[in-house]
């Protein structure tokens, strides 16, 4: 009897331990890896409101080879640039970008759905919208708190950072969440914010306070202060843009340090300059490729957004 007993505890105790197991796993990918859709989005290019930023349909010529486009809306040079050698070996890719004709930049969503845990290729996204440049944008869907706006649309009001915000006049700026309102941006003209961080350039000061800064708090969250592949936007004037994507975790480049990274706007010329999400996410698309090694293994990583130019 005793020995049944003795069976009967330990039976319940492993279905205990699997049932307790399965909750922990079932929450796990609940919250990083089960698709939830909170909002369909009309596809960017059937959008027609000026309001939310769209771009004017393109008229007359355009001129393009593998590294420059250019047409009545955009201007955009792509240089890829190493600095170093060895294991100090960087590549990294710049796209100098000049808006003209009211032409303004762009976002969108992965599988043009807003949520949690929705992902697609950079490149996926940017040809879903007929994209002629791309990067990833601040993978909004790994964390919970943050201001989207996005093409005028306000999709969450969580202030948790420093954020950065894309102004219908041509111009950026980074911005305390918690200090200014969504509702004071909109007015502004605020068209597209991002949180993610932490800002670069600011007022034409670099920044240089990066020790021990994270963005998240949430599971598998480190510092991104060490050399890392990278993405960034600066202003070097309104309607003048530049991006930069670093390569980083191979052979050809170790990535940059965040004080790298700053330094690196501020000579381009940049006075105004935002960290986007890096690593494996950090991905450049130009006319139909992708320029740069994502992941150090020519293999794109899943993001949830993306920030692009129309042709």
């Amino acid at each position: 009897m005793k020995r049944m007993k003795r069976k009967t505890k330990i039976a319940v105790t492993v279905v205990l331990v699997f049932a307790t197991l399965g909750t922990v796993t079932y929450r796990l990918a609940d919250r990083y890896l089960i698709e939830h859709v909170e909002m369909r989005v009309a596809n960017a290019q059937t959008t027609s409101n000026a309001s939310s930023g769209s771009t004017p349909a393109s008229s007359g010529s355009v001129q393009s080879d593998d590294w420059n486009y250019e047409s009545d809306n955009e201007k955009i040079g792509i240089q890829k640039l190493q600095t170093g050698s060895g294991d100090d070996l960087i590549t990294y890719y710049v796209a100098d970008v000049v808006l003209k004709n009211g032409a303004s930049i762009q976002t969108a969503f992965a599988k043009d759905a807003y949520g949690t845990n929705i992902t697609q290729n950079t490149s996926a996204i940017a040809a879903n919208h007929g994209a002629v440049f791309a990067i990833n944008g601040d993978y909004y869907g790994f964390r919970n708190d943050g201001v989207v706006i996005r093409n005028g649309t306000l999709y969450r009001d969580e202030p948790a950072r420093e954020g950065l915000a894309l102004l219908s006049d041509g111009t950026m700026k980074s911005y305390d969440e918690e200090e200014e309102s969504s509702a004071s941006l909109l007015a502004e003209g605020v068209t597209n914010t991002f949180s993610f961080g932490p800002a670069l350039v600011h007022d034409g000061v670099v920044a240089n306070d990066f020790d021990n800064v994270k963005i998240d708090t949430n599971f598998g969250n480190r510092t991104i202060d060490n050399a890392n592949p990278r993405t960034g936007i600066g202003m070097i004037a309104p309607n003048h843009y530049v991006f930069v994507v670093v390569d980083g975790r191979s052979s050809d480049s170790r990535g940059m340090t965040l004080n790298e990274f700053a330094n690196l706007f501020a000579e381009l010329g940049a006075t105004e300059a935002y960290n986007l999400d890096g690593g494996g996410s950090s991905t450049m698309y130009f006319m139909g490729r992708v320029v740069n090694n994502p992941q150090g293994k020519e293999k794109e990583r899943g993001v949830s957004d993306i920030i692009y130019l129309p042709q």
